[in-house]
């Protein structure tokens, strides 16, 4: 039998900054009412019970779309967390970056106390924020993975600095490129122009460019439909000049403006950087249409998410945030990497 987890309450104003240094822990006392006047955890009387049974945590990772390519590897990365400590894990979320559908999903676990410890990758920071705070009150653990919600009551972060990523694939960008750059443009896509993820890793990738003489082009939004996304591109290509760069600010708006630099046959003249690799970007990389990508192991993601929620459900470890990364892939390491699809 697990021993019961009897940790230090937190006040609000410490919870706050350790919320903003990627840590958190809390006080965990069985209740099932809301959270108490200081803001710190209590644990729900439900879940202490399973503990304190010995049951397997159930244990669930809410990504914003699963059916993005980038669902698969934090879907192997959790599966293998869950056999390696016994937890029932299972990926879910609506199909096609739906907020509402996202909370609505959460609150019925919420409500049908379904969930023992909860890992939230958002498609909106502002619409997920309150029923972050409703698990929070509610006693269930949270935390967020792949993309940040700094300003809610999840209690850590598990993935990569999205806004340092963002500044870094702007830098890599900038010595990739050659000769006098100044008013020229480098133009940027991303698959939600709206999310969270895409706002801090576009905020990164400005300050990535600060002085550079470049003129931003975008964030242009193109969608996860392959074919939409490539034909919003083409059109916007179509209306540019003096283009030396392109940035991808995730798996699948990199995917679709690789297809169109392979298909105008500018590769010589265009720059490109992106997010992630799937299969087909690790060819356009090995074609030299894609001088580097980034990853984020995603794999790590959904593995170290359902970790720090088990390890403090059953041991009572200190929740802490886990950042997993930027790995530069270039034709010099690409034989090396791992796939992300």
């Amino acid at each position: 039998m697990s021993p019961r987890i009897l940790l230090r309450s937190l006040s609000a104003a410490t919870a706050a900054a350790a919320a903003l240094a990627l840590t958190a822990c809390g006080a965990i006392t069985a209740d099932d009412a809301t959270g108490s006047d200081d803001g710190s955890f209590k644990i729900a009387s439900y879940i202490q019970q399973r503990i304190d049974d010995d049951k397997p945590m159930r244990i669930k990772l809410s990504y914003h779309d699963p059916s993005l390519a980038f669902a698969t590897p934090i879907s192997s990365g959790m599966k293998r967390a869950g056999k390696e400590l016994g937890a029932d894990v299972s990926l879910i979320g609506p199909t096609g970056g739906d907020a509402a559908k996202q909370v609505s999903e959460i609150q019925t676990l919420i409500q049908q106390k379904a969930v023992d410890g909860l890992a939230v990758s958002s498609a909106s920071s502002d619409a997920l924020k309150p029923v972050i705070s409703q698990a929070h009150k509610a006693g269930i653990p949270i935390v967020s993975f792949n993309t940040d919600n700094p300003d809610s009551q999840q209690m850590g972060f598990v993935g990569q600095d999205l806004k340092g990523s963002g500044k870094s694939q702007a830098e890599a960008l900038r010595k990739n490129l050659n000769g006098d750059v100044k008013g020229k443009s480098v133009v940027v896509f991303s698959v939600d122009t709206g999310a969270g993820w895409s706002h801090d890793r576009f905020n990164g990738f400005k300050e990535g460019l600060d002085g550079s003489g470049l003129k931003i082009v975008g964030p242009v939004n193109v969608g996860n439909e392959p074919s939409s996304a490539y034909n919003t591109v083409e059109s916007t290509m179509s209306g540019q000049s003096g283009v030396v760069a392109i940035a991808g600010l995730d798996c699948c708006s990199t995917t679709a403006a690789a297809k169109w630099v392979a298909q105008s046959g500018q590769a010589d003249d265009i720059t490109m950087g992106g997010f992630d690799l799937l299969t087909q970007t690790a060819e356009y990389i090995s074609r030299g249409v894609l001088n580097f990508t980034i990853s984020q192991n995603p794999s790590e993601q959904g593995y170290q998410a359902v970790k720090v929620l088990h390890d403090f459900l059953s041991k009572g470890t200190e929740i802490k945030g886990v950042d997993t990364g930027a790995e530069f892939i270039t034709r010099d390491n690409l034989a090396d990497a791992t796939l992300e699809d």
